[in-house]
């Protein structure tokens, strides 16, 4: 089984969108190894989006994931990373297939519901940055 790192980001959760989404992410076949609430700090938000700190929108992305609560998840499942990506559907929800997490519950690019991993080394890389091992088992 593999693992994939979720995270419900700022907009969801302000909307009380929590629930909603764990609801389709267990009844698509994923287990939950893990799952914590968290205000994510300026220094992990810089680290977790490091591969755009030389993009213009670099800035907007560190403040928008500040802003307010998140929900990071650790999820296992047979080819998680990709399931779980089609799952959550393309960055834009206008662009995404009806039926996907982030047309159900995305606004736009900027404010697009969650967060999925999308490779085995991203998934290794933040499951490291958002959880200890002991806070896993």
């Amino acid at each position: 089984m593999d693992k994939s790192f979720f995270m419900i980001k700022p907009d969801a959760v302000a909307e009380n969108n929590i629930g909603g989404i764990i609801a389709i992410i267990e009844k698509s076949n994923f287990k939950i190894i893990a799952l914590k609430m968290l205000l994510v700090e300026t220094k992990l938000a810089k680290e977790h989006y490091k591969e755009h700190i030389n993009k213009p929108f670099f800035k907007e992305l560190v403040e928008f994931i500040t802003s307010g609560p998140s929900v990071a998840i650790i999820l296992e499942g047979q080819d998680c990373i990709k399931n779980l990506r089609d799952l959550v559907g393309n960055t834009n929800p206008a662009k995404a297939v009806q039926g996907t997490i982030r047309t159900k519950f995305g606004v736009d690019v900027g404010r697009n519901a969650v967060h999925a991993s999308d490779s085995s080394e991203a998934a290794i890389r933040e499951i490291d940055l958002f959880f200890n091992t002991s806070e896993i088992y």
